[in-house]
């Protein structure tokens, strides 16, 4: 299993936490998602059917932006 974190501007509360880690939870691949809303960082646990490109799209298009 793969691990990648990312630093990002953009998670102002719950809500978007929440629309992100669902986002992500719909990747195929994608086996943990922890978002944590205090250091503006998401850590994501994936596995060979995905990759860090999807992954970095689908936090953008949710509205966050990695930095």
């Amino acid at each position: 299993m793969n691990k990648t974190h990312y630093d990002v501007s953009g998670l102002l509360n719950t809500q978007i936490k929440t629309q992100v880690k669902n986002a992500l939870d719909n990747v195929d691949g994608v086996q943990k998602v922890n978002v944590d809303l205090g250091q503006g960082s998401i850590e994501v646990a994936y596995n060979d059917s995905t990759d860090e490109k999807e992954i970095k799209d689908c936090i953008e298009r949710v509205g966050c932006r990695i930095e």
